[in-house]
């Protein structure tokens, strides 16, 4: 890279919240770039994931690269982090599609859509070799987005949540205040729940105030820091309100299309190394918050009932109808998740054997 291309790169200095102007430009010390990534996440697991990617770039790129990560509400709010990646406010931003969907519907169908049989692994299969990443940049060229964004971390599905009691049956769930995001909210308030949406850190003082009745927010270890177990004793796992997510780390295109190719090579493939990665760190992890939840912290663990899930997907049906008759690009792109689903879960359902047969074989 030339000296006068050098002089191009710069680190954004950090922008006061809210700031509708472009970041001032600034040298890069040392001639090495570094970029700005704000995170949605104070804390916990996820900011943990998100400096395992920024650690993995930071050390391909043996300094010429360099990502500042910074935690949530450090330069603007969780909803406005997408406007600010697109300004050139922020270089950079580590989050869900479903925090900025309101832009566009279709954005839940990437990470928090309906489940079509298969899990967080096979959506980003067809986000990388089934035409999903493809879509995705024609939906931020549709809403003129000055934005390239890439997808990593399959999370496993995201439990019912916290109740007051045990659920058994639907039934118990409707007219209830429950705390959701995405496309998921939809959904709920098919099957008669009333729905609000809240910031991770706002959900345990929400319910423990009465504000909401019942809440999920995503997996064992996130709600043990939250402390949901401190207002419910009852926690439900699996759910097809948010069966597969992912994490998007989006970034300013003009500032992406400026660096070296080997160093955008850097930023897309880090973020496919952290998904085995995530994977590997994030099951343990819940694993073992999940049995201490129930061993040391008097939580009622169970397993939502299949009725109830079975509800959930008329529910779904419903709102997938619904939006695809108002909105074409999300009808073409629940088109082309069914065709992928359809393809790839149909071998693999016939090829994987079943795996709880083996586990109760051992453990019982």
């Amino acid at each position: 890279m030339t000296n006068t291309v050098n002089r191009r790169k710069f680190l954004r200095g950090t922008a006061l919240a809210g700031a509708a102007t472009l970041a001032t430009p600034a040298l890069a010390a040392n001639d090495g770039i570094t970029l700005k990534m704000q995170a949605a996440w104070g804390g916990g697991i996820f900011l943990e994931n998100a400096q395992s990617y920024v650690n993995r770039v930071n050390e391909m790129s043996g300094g010429a690269l360099t990502i500042d990560l910074l935690p949530v509400n450090s330069v603007v709010k969780t909803s406005q982090m997408q406007d600010a990646v697109h300004r050139g406010v922020l270089d950079a931003a580590h989050y869900v599609p479903a925090y900025w969907y309101s832009k566009s519907k279709a954005a839940s169908l990437f990470g928090t859509g309906p489940c079509f049989g298969w899990s967080s692994q096979e959506v980003l299969g067809w986000v990388h070799y089934g035409g999903g990443q493809e879509l995705f940049d024609e939906l931020m060229a549709s809403l003129r987005l000055n934005v390239v964004s890439f997808f990593n971390s399959p999370m496993p599905a995201q439990p019912l949540g916290w109740f007051k009691e045990e659920i058994k049956d639907a039934s118990q769930m409707n007219g209830l205040k429950y705390r959701t995001v995405g496309l998921a909210a939809d959904v709920l308030l098919e099957m008669g729940m009333s729905v609000v949406q809240l910031p991770g850190g706002e959900i345990q003082p929400a319910m423990k105030s009465g504000l909401i009745d019942a809440a999920e927010f995503n997996n064992p270890t996130s709600d043990r820091d939250f402390g949901m177990q401190d207002v419910s004793k009852h926690y439900h796992l699996a759910s097809f309100h948010q069966s597969q997510e992912f994490f998007e780390c989006t970034f300013n295109k003009e500032t992406y299309e400026s660096l070296p190719a080997e160093l955008q090579a850097i930023l897309k493939y880090a973020s496919e190394a952290e998904n085995s990665n995530f994977y590997w760190n994030n099951t343990k992890r819940y694993a073992d918050d999940l049995v201490t939840l129930r061993d040391e912290q008097g939580v009622n663990v169970y397993r939502t009932p299949d009725s109830v899930m079975a509800e959930q997907l008329k529910a779904w049906d419903v709102v997938v109808d619904r939006i695809s008759n108002e909105e074409p690009f999300f009808a073409k792109v629940v088109e082309s998740q069914k065709a992928y689903a359809k393809n790839v879960m149909n071998y693999l359902n016939l090829n994987q054997p079943d795996y709880k047969l083996a586990y109760n074989h051992y453990f019982g």
